[in-house]
This record gives structure tokens, C-alpha cells and sequence, in this order.
């Protein structure tokens, strides 16, 4: 496992310096997109300096380009620069990034190194640790992937000055799924009234970091336990899916607040997860998330996207909900009608 190889760098990003020296890679290919080229790479690029000669593979920023068609641009590109299996690949991004171009870099030659420097709090806390690639297909999320782990996973905090208020926003999501499923005095830490009053983004990256790891040590291939790490995300990825056919899309962790707070009513329900504890999971979500308005068409499209969802069996939809806060349950099979009052229940919150 990878975990002792993820290092909270400095602006002088010694520790990877030092890696890729101790390497000697035959070429350093970066995977970037307009925003990591202009507010990351120049960071990223000084840092390095003129020792390493980086060859760069710019792809469009955004969900609807996490697809096939675009990591045939990116295997092209890779096979332009006449990369041999001792090439590394540096993704520099968010979760877009780091999962397509680590299951691009996994499958190029049948695999060569890779290195996740996430951008995005989303990446930094969730995407980039666990080994989890892949690509969307036929707007499914993540349906082609496999799990690989990158060489080094390098976290530099102060690039989340880059970031807008909704992206910050959307990553919260993930730090609040971690306090959740795991550890109820962090939720108890987490009781901001908005990410501007977050002012030790060091710890809070760490601690989330060290949940996941702790999760997925004991089980990387998600056969188990790292299934705790899916609360919110069987109805999240659906509605984040279904949403991309509106002008302005769902991020991932917006999405994936929703899907959390319908599974905790679903918790409720199963008689497992207090109503009170609902009610503190209901309040704050919808403090920082604003209400998402589901139509019946779409509704109809969320069910069938639900149905899809690849962590399913065949006796019903599995889902993780809630035992109580700071204590994950997996393998809770849900019924349609039960889902169906889940998305009752968040429509009359409006």
C-alpha cells in the first residue's frame, strides 16, 4: 500500500523532488486542464524548476469529459511523446483528473507510474487516496475503472486558494461523509456556518485522509468494509448523473450532500439512525447546500440510474446509511418503494 507515500508538501515540493530524482524517469508527462494550467502548473513548474523537463497533456476541464473519448486523447498524446514504461504521469487536478488520468497511466502499456497532486479539497480528501480510477460511460458514474494505487499522492493546501466557494463546498461533502461513517467527534468539529470560517485546512485534510486510509487498508478493493466510504453516493452519483442534462450541472460533493441526507432518512426509517441525529444531519446539509429541485421526469431518470448502480445485488438496491452519527452500516438493502419515500421526503424540505 501506498499510504506512508502521501506527502503535505511545501511551495518547494521537496519530497517530490526527491522522488522523481531517486526515479529517473525517462519522461515526466503532466495531465492538466485550463484551470491547473493556469492557477497550479506555474506553482507546480517553479517548484520543480529547470532539473525536470515536464511535457504536458492539456485536456477540458469538467465531468462531461470524464469519458473514453477522452482518454484516447490522452493515450494518443502519451504514444506521441514516444513514452516508454518508464515514464511517469503527474495528474494535476481534481477528481477528473486524478481518476482518468490514473486509469489512463494503469492501462498504457499495460501501466506505468503515476503521481496524483490533487487541486480540488474533493481530491485531496477523497479522489486521490485509495486507488479508485476510472471513467464515466453512457452517464454512469466511474463504469469503467479499475483500482491501482499511484506511486505518491502529493497535497499542497494552499492550492485550495484557487478554488470558488462552491468548489471548497463541494468538497466539504467528502469531509463530512468521513465524520459520518467514522468518527463522531469530528462531525462535532465540522459545525461551521460557512467554509470561510475553516482556518487550519492542514488538519482538517489530515484527519479526513487518515479516516479514508485507516478504511481502506483493511479492505482495497472494496469487498467489505471500504463500502462504508459509499454513504450518499447510490442516490448522489444519480442525481449528480441526471443533473448533467441541465445547463448548470450538480458538483460531485453537492450531489453527493443530498444523496447523504435522503440515506440518513432511509436510516431513520430502517429504525437504526435517531431521529434527532437526523434532524442535526438535516439542518446542517441544508445550511450549506442549497435545495435541488426534482422533477417527475427526473425522477423517473434517478430510479433507473439507481437500478444501475454497480455496488447493487440482486435481491435489491445496497446502500451504506447510518447505525448513528460516526458509525457507518453497510449492505442495507433498500426497496424502490423505500427509495421513492426517501425522495418524498427531501421534496417536501423545499
Amino acid at each position: 500500500m501506498i499510504f506512508d507515500s502521501i506527502f503535505f508538501e511545501n511551495k518547494h515540493f521537496s519530497q517530490l523532488r526527491q522522488l522523481l530524482s531517486k526515479q529517473n524517469y525517462s519522461k515526466i508527462l503532466v495531465l492538466l486542464d485550463e484551470n491547473t494550467y493556469q492557477h497550479c502548473f506555474p506553482i507546480l513548474e517553479a517548484a520543480l524548476g529547470e532539473q525536470f523537463h515536464l511535457e504536458l497533456i492539456h485536456i477540458p476541464s469538467g465531468e462531461n469529459y470524464k469519458t473514453l473519448a477522452t482518454c484516447q486523447v490522452i493515450w494518443q498524446k502519451i504514444l506521441d511523446y514516444e513514452t516508454n514504461r518508464q515514464a511517469v504521469l503527474l495528474n494535476l487536478g481534481g477528481g477528473v483528473i486524478g481518476d482518468m488520468g490514473g486509469f489512463c497511466a494503469a492501462t498504457y502499456k499495460r501501466g506505468i507510474d503515476f503521481i496524483q497532486i490533487p487541486t480540488t479539497l474533493l481530491a485531496q480528501v477523497d479522489a486521490s487516496v485509495g486507488g479508485k480510477l476510472g471513467v464515466d460511460f453512457k452517464h454512469l458514474k466511474n463504469m469503467i475503472g479499475t483500482f491501482q494505487e499511484p506511486k505518491a499522492v502529493c497535497i499542497h493546501t494552499a492550492f485550495l486558494k484557487t478554488l470558488s466557494y462552491e468548489e471548497l463546498r463541494s468538497g466539504w461533502a467528502e469531509i463530512i461523509k468521513h465524520a459520518l461513517v467514522a468518527d463522531a467527534d469530528y462531525w462535532q468539529n465540522l459545525q461551521v456556518k460557512h467554509l470561510t470560517e475553516v482556518k487550519n485546512w492542514d488538519a482538517i485534510v489530515q484527519r479526513s485522509i487518515a479516516i479514508k486510509s485507516q478504511i481502506v487498508r483493511k479492505d482495497p478493493k472494496e469487498k467489505d468494509i471500504r463500502k462504508v466510504l459509499n454513504f450518499g453516493h447510490t442516490i448522489g452519483h444519480a442525481i449528480e448523473s441526471s443533473s448533467l442534462a441541465r445547463s448548470n450541472p450538480l458538483k460531485h460533493g453537492e450531489a453527493v450532500a443530498l444523496g447523504m441526507l435522503m440515506e440518513s432518512y432511509l436510516a431513520k426509517q430502517k429504525g437504526d439512525l435517531p431521529n434527532a441525529e437526523l434532524i442535526k444531519i438535516q439542518d446542517y446539509i441544508l445550511q450549506l447546500y442549497p435545495y435541488y429541485s426534482i422533477s417527475t421526469v427526473e425522477q423517473e431518470h434517478l430510479l433507473s440510474l439507481v437500478k444501475q448502480d454497480k455496488k447493487n445485488e440482486s435481491n435489491g438496491i445496497n446502500f451504506t446509511l447510518l447505525d448513528k452519527i460516526g458509525i457507518g452500516k453497510i449492505n442495507c438493502i433498500i426497496s424502490i418503494e423505500g427509495l421513492l419515500e426517501a425522495l418524498d421526503y427531501y421534496k417536501k424540505l423545499a
